[in-house]
């Protein structure tokens, strides 16, 4: 719909449990993405490995990954408003159809298009957000906490953040 799809390898849709409570949002696919249909993959999807492991999660058991984009900018260049628009139902269908309850936008564009706002990343994290009726935490992408090793721990915090946001919800619907 966007033109995207004239230079991408692969469509990435998404990957894990489609009964999820946890959803997490990126931003766009990389190369290495583009090449393999999958979200999150080389080395910004290990560190995503590692942190959803360190809070007892996992791509196969409850988190179902995807991005706002399904078709790879090229040269990784970020998202245009245009293709943003253009691919945004495919996300918004996603999460109709997984109905997590908690979602997780990592990243600047994943969390500007699901909260429709221009705030920094820094601005929206430690807070909780709702998006369609579902609970959003912000934090950053797995690609930037690799450039920038101090915001590793600010990253944590938000995981755990969102870990107890799911559980307060769940506590109150019991």
């Amino acid at each position: 719909a966007c033109g995207l799809c004239r230079s991408r390898t692969n469509t990435v849709f998404g990957v894990g449990d489609e009964k999820a409570e946890w959803m997490i949002v990126g931003e766009a696919p990389g190369q290495e993405e583009d090449q393999r249909g999958e979200p999150f993959v080389g080395q910004a999807g290990r560190l995503l490995d590692s942190m959803l492991a360190a809070i007892d999660l996992s791509r196969q058991k409850n988190v179902y990954i995807a991005n706002v984009l399904k078709c790879r900018p090229p040269g990784n260049r970020n998202p245009e408003p245009l293709e943003v628009d253009r691919c945004s139902s495919f996300l918004e269908r996603q999460i109709a159809l997984v109905q997590p309850k908690l979602i997780v936008a990592m990243g600047r564009f994943a969390a500007q298009t699901l909260l429709r706002t221009d705030a920094s990343i820094a601005s929206l994290r430690g807070k909780r957000f709702s998006y369609q009726g579902v609970a959003t935490v912000v934090t950053y992408h797995p690609a930037y906490l690799l450039r920038n090793l101090p915001d590793k721990a600010k990253s944590w915090e938000d995981l755990c953040f969102a870990r107890e946001t799911l559980a307060v919800q769940q506590a109150a619907a019991s």
